[in-house]
């Protein structure tokens, strides 16, 4: 859509229309105005439309800006620049001018100017600072604030030294010892707190005129934009460099103001469209968000206005300026894009005035904001979708940043799972953010492009690896290669992003388009006269490139990786070109000597240059291998296209809906290809397409030798390997829906992860591609033990086992690999504070051990009589279980929330100082009040923590009330952009925008209210996801699928809530109709006919015929087709209260998972598997009496020689000893693991002792002894 949107923009401001026509003119059917020169001016600035009573339309407001400083004359500065920034985080220069202490200019450096432009000399008599937010040894200490009239000779204003701010967001104001008139004022630091950064959060500037006493009335008149947003290009408008401004404040409960702008005579007919762009500001710290109660409104000549006549925008949410503050639809400091189909309410009338509007209920405040892109008109015809993937819009996600995600995308086209990615770059020298949607526009506002690159990045965060740039130049000579020369404009509305395509026509008329294979991609470059280049280039020096205008070909090799890119071996590349080359040479310079040079071409009588490009972590043969596998020399560009376009409409086409809007179909089909965007493979057909053989350049094994121009010295090793996963972000929804969707490409995958367990003797945490030390929890023991209870086969299970029990029971050799902490956490239960995120660690563990616990039991039920790992998996099954029940070692009863504790058993915060709002510490990327629900494999035992089911509803029902603030940043020091997202959210405490609160919603199952899980699911669905158009469509981090996931989930109905099971949570589906198509042949159909806005409710369930009152649904019902009917209402009801999903807990007590029954002392009863004991033959275990132990466990020690045949015994009197269980034939397959072993004949007994009746690979040495039972 956003292309016919776009462009429908464009037309209306070609042929952009005011004021009245003419007496006997035909009146114009459009109109159009972005502020800027050439266009419709505004009839009017600071007026207030007069109703039909011959009153002013405004009440309660006045034009007071609640923020404004007296004498402040930054509102009139131009722009700002600085000596550095640190872009990539939008802490940037021109934030010392947007008078929000929040946000901050920073450099990497001790030393920093920031400096003010104005378009004239202006006159100030004091200046100010405002510290940023955290970290006072960055703050300025030593300065001059200089003026000048060029930008080139300074003058100093005034000095200061040894100055220091005694809180965060603290002003301190200095005045000058004469007034000072410049052009230019610049804040040199010469010397800061003893940081290696600098950073300031505000430079006031100003004089000493009082502040002009406000307009009575709203202010509304044009502008420069906003000075500053999350995610927006500074000082300028959505589109173009002006945006009409409204502002002012409430001073009454209920205020109002309809302001004129546009004196028009529009008829309205019934394809009439009205759009519009809306940059609402969050003004100070006001969770009201007052600047949203706005809308673009329209007087017609008979009198009514369109805000009376319940027109809705795209989204289905009232059109009025109330009603899209009721909608919470609009983000704050971000452009909006509103559409509304006026002709549906007000065909045959005609438009008289354009107005904007605020109306706001809610109480007294200031507000302030901007409008851009205002278009009244026919709205241009949708485009015909004859293809699942044409619904999909692959820049979603893009106008992002790490200030404020919307996604933090990039547009991907690439083939289902593959092996590159291929994308549009408006940042060369980035391996961050790669396409940024419109805060990367040039000086004129317009988007543009430095590059088309090779790409590898799983996100924003982790970085990109293995990058290749391209890019047309039409230059007459040798082509400028600097990035910003080299770059070329274009409109969104000539570009297409699609899964299988991405094509751009430049501003200059050339045109670049890309149809990818796996290992391969299809260029094409016309060109609109004779001269035509194309300039090859990376992200920075790491690399080589040889051109051969001979062969017409090149060759080269990358090691581009970013910081978290563990494991990323060296890439090759080849290409091939169907024109004749005429010239080439390499472009030295810039520090890229040895990877940027350019090919010219003669591009015959078509203009059209195409390229074939392959890649290989193998070799450069292997790179031409890849290529003539995939992309044979005569292939046309049209077939690459067609290929990939069938293998994405083959897995979009998985799920097919009715009733749905375009833009919903948008969301969810643009949901399903980043969910089968990743993870991607790593391997690469070494053999021929008759007879493949398929291996990998490891990125877990050791280097076998040194890289060479053409060669790869990484380990080459037979098999198929996956990579670009985190499993803490994708385990919840991503992995679940491979399994439900896609069983078999899951079971394939999941033994691609495994190769890496085989390989390397681990699965990554975060697999990027190889051992990444990021994020908490081993959390691939839960996705592939749930993708095994719901029947994906087709992966090494024992081999998924065994990787599991090694991430659950061995202390890893580092932080990369394994469970932190986990050379303690066994033996207390819980993993301690000295364990960095300890309580998350722990938590996400108690999640990864229920999985543990669920695949050894269905591994044991499985096993043959005679298997000889069936006692184990028996043991470890009911070993699991209890483990997965020690969350209750991290409740606070105290406090009534889950913390940190110490190894000491204390917990991190005494009860009169915790805070569940406080974030970090224990929790990772969030808080208290986020981590308070995170036991889904044991809703019941939560509930009974919080005193029942009704006492599990209430704590939820005041998550949901208790707004998140971004106030308390807590271990954080500053606010992270996941606290800004959870913010916007305003769902409580309930920030959808990031993974800990996924679940959340569906608790209210277990609590038996699932009215409220429906009404939660339902409003995140509908307002949450807004925004494809123009580069949003998420509320935070997409995650490799993982958000999308959750949409795609919760609008078919139902949900994964307790991952390790196979089974589901009943929510409330989204569409009328969704048809899963399922593997098999089968179908599963849901149907909810009366199924719309309102009605959200579930009434009643019927499945397969049958009447279905629980809201959990197994997995198998699901998976073997069916139909699941839905009757929605508007009303709650009890639908499904009584019938919960299952629980580890059964009864109304908290749970008591067995505990170490030892006393502590020694080195095998310390609670840690660092140290040990040798040589051992009878080990005697301290209890404090006599005790019933059911179960115990030994620890392998550091060094080898371990116990292999034993008994354990039991006494009363520590002289009549009495066998308990009799050990042959064990081993330890790891050093420091642990293994559980179930005693066959418990006891109550005083004394217990260990009697070693043989050892292997030496002396019998452990780490640790523990006997586990009921306390």
């Amino acid at each position: 859509m956003v292309r016919t949107i776009r462009a429908l923009a464009v037309a209306l401001l070609m042929t952009g229309l005011v004021a009245a026509p003419p007496a006997g003119a035909e009146a114009p059917v459009r109109f159009a105005s972005s502020f800027e020169p050439g266009q419709p001016e505004p009839d009017w600035v600071d007026t207030v439309e007069t109703g039909e009573d011959g009153r002013p339309l405004t009440a309660g407001v006045n034009g007071a800006n609640g923020s404004a400083i007296p004498g402040d004359v930054r509102g009139r500065a131009t722009g700002a620049t600085a000596s550095a920034e640190n872009a990539g985080a939008g802490e940037v220069a021109v934030n010392v001018l947007d008078g929000r202490p929040e946000s901050k200019w920073l450099a990497f450096a001790r030393t920093g100017w920031v400096q003010i432009e104005f378009a004239e000399p202006v006159a100030i008599t004091r200046y100010g600072l405002t510290s940023a937010n955290d970290a006072p040894e960055r703050d300025p200490r030593d300065w001059n604030l200089q003026g000048s009239d060029d930008g080139a000779t300074w003058t100093t204003v005034d000095s200061q030294s040894g100055q220091t701010f005694g809180d965060r967001f603290e002003s301190r104001e200095f005045r000058l010892a004469a007034t000072a008139t410049h052009r230019f004022y610049r804040l040199d630091i010469t010397a800061n707190g003893g940081a290696d950064i600098v950073q300031l959060a505000e430079l006031l500037l100003a004089d000493d005129q009082p502040a002009p006493p406000p307009l009575p009335t709203m202010r509304s008149y044009p502008d420069s934009g906003p000075p500053v947003g999350y995610t927006s290009k500074p000082r300028a408008g959505f589109t173009g460099l002006r945006a009409f401004h409204y502002g002012g404040t409430q001073t009454a409960p209920h205020g109002y103001s309809y302001n004129k702008v546009f004196d028009v005579r529009i008829p309205v007919r019934a394809d009439t469209e009205l759009s519009y762009t809306v940059f609402p500001e969050l003004t100070g710290d006001d969770l009201k968000y007052p600047s949203t109660n706005v809308s673009v409104d329209l007087a017609f000549t008979d009198g009514t206005y369109l805000s009376t006549l319940g027109a809705v925008d795209q989204y289905g949410f009232p059109l009025s300026p109330r009603g899209q503050g009721a909608a919470k639809s609009l983000y704050a400091n971000q452009w909006n894009l509103v559409r509304s189909a006026i002709g549906t309410v007000a065909r045959g009338k005609t438009v008289a005035r354009i107005l904007i509007a605020y109306d706001n209920p809610n109480g007294a405040g200031s507000f302030n904001g901007w409008f851009d892109d205002i278009a009244l008109g026919p709205a241009a015809p949708e485009a015909r979708v004859a293809r699942l993937s044409d619904h999909v819009l692959t820049t979603r996600g893009t106008n992002a940043n790490g200030t404020f995600s919307r996604g933090n995308n990039f547009p991907a086209t690439a083939v289902p799972h593959g092996f590159n990615f291929w994308t549009p770059v408006t940042d060369a020298g980035s391996v961050n953010w790669l396409y940024r949607y419109q805060e990367g526009n040039n000086a004129q506002n317009r988007p543009a492009l430095q590059a088309l690159s090779l790409s590898h990045e799983p996100s924003p965060w982790m970085g990109d690896r293995q990058t290749f740039q391209v890019m047309p130049s039409a230059a007459a000579g040798v082509p400028d290669a600097n990035r910003a020369a080299r770059a070329l404009s274009f409109d969104h509305a000539n570009e297409i992003a699609k899964p299988h395509y991405y094509g751009v026509t430049f501003d200059n008329g050339v045109k670049a388009e890309i149809a990818p294979a796996d290992h391969a991609a299809a260029f094409r470059f016309t060109f609109p006269g004779g001269d035509a280049n194309l300039i090859f280039d990376n992200v920075n020096h790491a690399g080589g490139l040889t051109l051969d205008p001979a062969t017409g070909t090149l060759s080269g090799f990358t090691d581009v990786r970013s910081g978290n890119s563990a494991g990323a071996g060296r890439m090759f590349v080849y290409a091939a070109f169907d024109r004749p080359v005429t010239g080439g040479d390499m472009l030295p310079g810039e520090g890229r000597d040895h990877v940027r040079g350019y090919l010219k071409f003669d591009p015959g009588r078509g203009g059209a240059v195409g390229m074939r490009i392959a890649t290989s972590l193998i070799s450069v043969d292997q790179a031409k291998r890849n290529l003539e596998q995939e992309i044979p020399a005569g292939t046309a560009f049209e077939t690459v296209r067609s290929a990939a376009q069938a293998a994405w409409d083959r897995e979009l086409g998985v799920i097919e809906v009715e009733g749905a809007s375009r833009d919903q179909l948008t969301t969810l089909y643009s949901n399903l290809y980043r969910l089968f965007l990743y993870p991607n493979s790593g391997f690469e057909n070494v053999g021929t397409t008759r007879s493949p053989r398929p291996a990998y350049a490891s990125p877990v094994s050791p280097k076998a030798g040194p890289d060479t121009p053409t060669h790869t010295g990484s380990k080459v090793v037979d098999g198929e390997i996956y990579v670009n996963n985190g499993f803490w972000d994708t385990y919840r929804t991503t992995w679940p829906a491979y399994a439900l969707l896609t069983p078999d490409v899951a079971g394939r995958m999941i033994d691609g992860f495994l190769q890496q367990y085989r390989d390397g003797g681990w699965v990554a945490r975060w697999s990027s591609p190889g051992y990444a030390n990021l994020m908490t929890g081993t959390s691939s023991d839960v996705a592939f033990a749930d993708a095994y209870l719901k029947g994906v086969r087709g992966f090494d299970v024992q081999a998924a086992y065994d990787a599991a029990i090694r991430n659950a029971t061995v202390a890893p050799p580092n932080e990369d690999v394994g469970r932190k902490g986990l050379e303690q956490s066994i033996f207390l239960g819980y993993t301690p504070t000295s364990t960095g995120e300890g309580m998350s660690w722990a938590i996400e563990g108690y999640l990864n051990d229920f999985g543990i616990a669920m695949m050894a039991q269905k591994l044991a039920d499985e096993a043959a009589p005679d298997d000889p790992r069936r006692r184990e998996y028996a043991e470890n099954a009911e070993y699991f279980r209890g483990r997965a029940q020690n969350y209750v070692h991290m409740f606070d009863p105290a406090v009534g929330f889950f913390q940190g504790r110490g190894a000491d058993g204390a917990f991190r915060v005494p009860p009169g100082r915790y805070d569940p709002r406080e974030w970090g510490h224990d929790y990772t990327e969030t808080n208290g009040w986020n981590m308070a629900f995170t036991v889904p494999q044991d809703g019941q035992g939560l509930a009974n923590l919080y005193g029942g089911r009704d006492g599990l509803a209430r704590k939820l029902d005041q998550f949901f009330a208790t707004p998140e603030t971004a106030g308390f940043p807590g271990a954080y020091d500053g606010q992270i952009h996941e606290m800004r997202e959870a913010r916007d959210v305003r769902m409580g405490q309930y920030g959808h925008s990031n993974q800990p609160s996924h679940h959340i919603a569906y608790m209210y199952d277990f609590a038996g209210q699932p009215w409220q899980t429906q009404a939660r699911v339902r409003e995140a669905l509908s307002r949450l996801y807004l925004g494809s158009e123009i580069g949003q469509g998420y509320p935070g981090d997409e995650d490799n699928g993982e958000m999308s996931a959750w949409y795609v989930f919760s609008a078919l109905g139902f949900y994964p809530l307790r991952m390790g099971s196979p089974e589901y949570a009943v929510g409330s589906p989204l569409f009328t109709k969704a048809t899963v198509h399922l593997a098999g042949g089968r179908d599963l159909v849901i149907n909810a006919p009366k199924n719309n806005a309102r009605n959200v409710y579930v009434q009643g369930l019927r499945v397969n015929g049958r009447t279905w009152n629980s809201t959990s649904l197994p997995h198998d019902v699901l998976a073997g087709g069916g139909t699941l009917d839905f009757v929605m209402g508007p009303s709650p009801s009890r639908w499904g209260a009584t019938e919960v999903p299952p629980s580890l807990t059964e009864g109304d007590e908290p749970p008591q998972p067995p505990a170490d029954l030892t006393t502590p002392g020694g080195p095998l009863f310390d609670n840690t598997s660092a140290t040990q004991a040798r040589p051992l033959d009878t080990v005697d275990c301290p209890v404090p009496g006599a005790v019933t132990a059911t179960f115990y466990t030994l620890t392998s020690a550091k060094d080898a020689g371990d116990p292999s045949a034993w008994v354990l015994e039991g006494s009363a009197d520590g002289q009549t000893w009495t066998p308990l269980d009799t050990r042959s034939g064990e081993t330890f397959t790891w050093r420091q693991q642990t293994r559980a072993f179930k005693i066959a004949t418990p006891g109550a007994y005083a004394h217990y002792r260990l009697r070693i009746t043989a050892s292997a690979g030496g002396a019998a040495g452990l780490a640790e002894v523990e006997l586990l039972g009921g306390t």
